[in-house]
């Protein structure tokens, strides 16, 4: 028994380590052979479980590696910025990344339910497996989509699979890569040929797939500024640094000289109908002498008592406003029966109103730009509900809240990987970091350094026509996983039956 249990702790830490070395394959490192090599030897573990409730084990561990490796950042938020006390920041910290770490452990579970014991068989059921609970983890209780393992393969040839059909697809076939290798170390010659011919098919498709266009260029192109004011995090509210923020920013503003000019989130940090209306017609009748728009980040209210966390557009277009609809729980709004947490924060604005679930692009400076706003840049299928329409993208964010981490680095891939599902031009304007823009192939041809007040200037280009992502969504790859999780199971029911017979 003693031996058994210390075999089940080893493949315990082996998963932990995985789980965390993983990390390295995001941003700001960007090692993107790193996830084939743990998620082989997570294949592996799963494999040699000798129950489900190992392999859940195995797989909650290597999610408790990779998440709290991956999104600690989570404790800067609640407790340098939120001023929640330390204990009860880690505690909560621990208790989120136990939450996500649920999604691996459930897709081991059913893996060594599975029992697939061709190697070819349980490399496919593990991809379709890793690929539904990445997606399940997207959206439900609102989703956290956070380190997709599709995400850690931006620069690497499988990232032309994300027009094809998103960063799940991506994160499919990386799985279904990193099993594959986990075949050619320990599998027969017959299984070994299969694998390594399916590897070179793989990549040979996302190659393929990277040097394929489905959009065109639409337009002239476009001037464009982007603007990173580095208003510190802890003194972004305070009212004495109120009239020193708008200043900062009409200081840049009138230093754009672009057409379109981009703002961060909240950058006006009060509401808009508080602000001296003077300052707002000056930039408005400024933009307007050079034919160009503004778009500002800033809190609205409404008379009937909700409010909403918007950009708004000022200049030679008509006014317009986006309101952000996916908000951050705790952090945007109050999940029922968790008043009691947000007690113990301190969050300027922690309670907004959801904006409309079908927006429609911004009509600015000759573009229609699809507007998002910070933690909607993670969720791609909410992206494209204003695509084909839209000629470019914005991504207005304050990502201060987690102050010097891997998280501003780790939003930027991100948006890099909603720019290649869509085949469109992403402009992302920052308060500290990282003011980027992205172009349609995922690739950062212009950005800030971070923690510094500057302007990005940039041309790009609008571009119309549709990716099969922008058409379909996430809804052919879940299909697909759920399809081949059936034919594996039936073909595992009937290898069982057949031995049985053979017995």
């Amino acid at each position: 028994m003693s031996t058994i249990f210390q075999s089940q702790r080893a493949a315990a830490i082996a998963a932990l380590a995985a789980g965390a070395f993983t990390v390295l394959g995001f941003a700001p490192t960007g090692f993107w052979p790193i996830p084939f090599l743990t998620l082989a030897a997570l294949w592996t573990l799963w494999r040699r479980a000798a129950t489900p409730g190992n392999a859940f084990a195995r797989g909650f561990a290597f999610g408790t590696g990779l998440f709290g490796a991956g999104v600690s950042w989570v404790y800067v938020s609640l407790h340098d910025f939120g001023l929640m006390p330390a204990p009860i920041a880690a505690f909560a910290t621990l208790a989120f990344c136990a939450v996500l770490s649920f999604y691996p452990a459930a897709a081991g579970w059913c893996f060594a339910r599975l029992r697939l014991r061709h190697p070819l068989a349980a490399a496919a059921g593990f991809a379709a497996l890793w690929a539904i609970a990445e997606w399940l983890r997207g959206w439900v209780f609102t989703g956290f989509p956070w380190l997709a393992v599709g995400y850690s393969q931006s620069d690497s040839p499988l990232s032309g699979f994300a027009p094809l059909a998103g960063v799940f697809a991506v994160s499919a076939v990386t799985a279904l890569c990193a099993a594959l290798l986990g075949v050619l170390v320990s599998g027969e010659r017959k299984t070994r040929v299969a694998s390594l011919a399916t590897l070179a098919l793989v990549f040979a498709i996302g190659g393929v797939a990277q040097r394929t266009s489905w959009t065109a260029p639409q337009g002239e192109p476009v001037a464009v500024a982007l603007l990173q004011g580095n208003i510190p995090q802890d003194l972004k509210f305070q009212p004495e640094r109120y009239f020193a923020t708008l200043a900062t920013y009409r200081r840049l503003i009138d230093a754009s000289n672009a057409r379109l000019i981009v703002l961060p989130e909240t950058a006006i940090p009060v509401f808009l109908d508080a602000v001296d209306p003077r300052y707002l017609k000056s930039i408005a009748q400024s933009a307007m002498a050079r034919d160009a728009d503004v778009i500002i980040g800033a809190p609205l209210r409404e008379p009937g008592g909700g409010f909403f966390n918007s950009v708004v557009t000022l200049g030679a277009s008509p006014s317009q406003r986006y309101d952000k609809s996916h908000l951050v729980p705790f952090g945007e709004f109050v999940p029922a029966g968790f008043g009691w947490i947000v007690k113990t924060l301190s969050i300027p604005l922690s309670d907004f109103t959801r904006g409309t679930p079908d927006p429609k692009p911004l009509a600015v400076s000759g573009q229609l730009v699809a507007t998002d706003i910070c933690y909607e840049d993670a969720f791609g299928e909410e992206i494209i509900r204003q695509l084909p329409q839209a000629t470019l993208l914005v991504n207005v964010s304050n990502v201060a809240w987690f102050g010097d981490s891997l998280a501003p680095a780790q939003h930027l891939q991100m948006s890099r990987m909603r720019a290649m599902e869509t085949e469109r031009f992403m402009l992302r304007s920052t308060n500290t970091g990282v003011t980027a823009i992205v172009d349609p192939h995922g690739r950062v041809v212009g950005r800030l350094p971070e923690f510094i007040e500057g302007l990005l200037r940039g041309e790009v280009q609008g571009r119309s026509g549709a990716t099969p992502y922008v058409k379909f969504g996430n809804v052919p790859i879940v299909l697909i996983c759920l399809a081949l999780l059936a034919a594996v199971a039936f073909h595992a029911r009937r290898s069982v039956g057949a031995a049985g017979e053979s017995r």
